[in-house]
């Protein structure tokens, strides 16, 4: 399948979490999947939104809920599976014909865990575009730099809420859109 570049996806994700060590009875599952797409040519950022996805081996905690601001009650209100998450990415953002990014490895690696553990189909290809990294050697940094920093170092203001999938895709995506220019 050939790849689509006129725009890249962008993705960052919310995962349950707890203060210390995972209890031993659960796994980290993905809680919101943000997503926009950035147009490489004219910068413009689109389709911009939170999926919000049902944890099937977890619980939100307290802690998750005061990182993230997603609660139980929202997830059970406005949550879908994760399975209907990734058909979602795969028809309306084309995940699996398009390059995507992320910041770091962290999106990468847990989407690849979680769709191995519950049998689900990955659904992107292969381009994975490492944002963190590319930063930092674009700016000749020498280390790499969390999302706010990154901004920071930009002067781009950070739009919504820092670990809100939603809104981090989005800034991201400025991130990315920085670079390309």
């Amino acid at each position: 399948m050939a790849k689509t570049l006129d725009k890249i996806l962008v993705v960052d994700l919310e995962a349950t979490c707890w203060q210390g060590p995972n209890p031993s009875d659960m796994e980290n599952d993905i809680i919101e999947i943000g997503v926009c797409l950035l147009d490489v040519n004219t910068g413009e950022i689109s389709m911009n939104r939170g999926i919000l996805v049902k944890p099937e081996r977890s619980v939100i905690s307290s802690f998750c809920t005061e990182l993230t601001t997603i609660t139980s009650e929202m997830i059970e209100n406005e949550g879908i599976s994760f399975k209907e998450a990734c058909r979602i990415l795969k028809k309306e953002y084309l995940s699996q014909s398009r390059a995507w990014a992320s910041f770091g490895a962290y999106d990468l690696k847990q989407f690849q865990r979680q769709c191995n553990e519950l049998g689900i189909g990955y659904p992107f290809g292969p381009s994975h575009i490492n944002v963190k990294t590319l930063f930092a050697l674009k700016k000749k940094l020498g280390h790499e730099q969390g999302m706010a920093g990154a901004l920071g170092i930009l002067e781009i203001p950070l739009e919504g809420t820092h670990h809100r999938g939603v809104d981090d895709a989005k800034n991201i995506a400025k991130i990315l859109n920085w670079i390309l220019q």
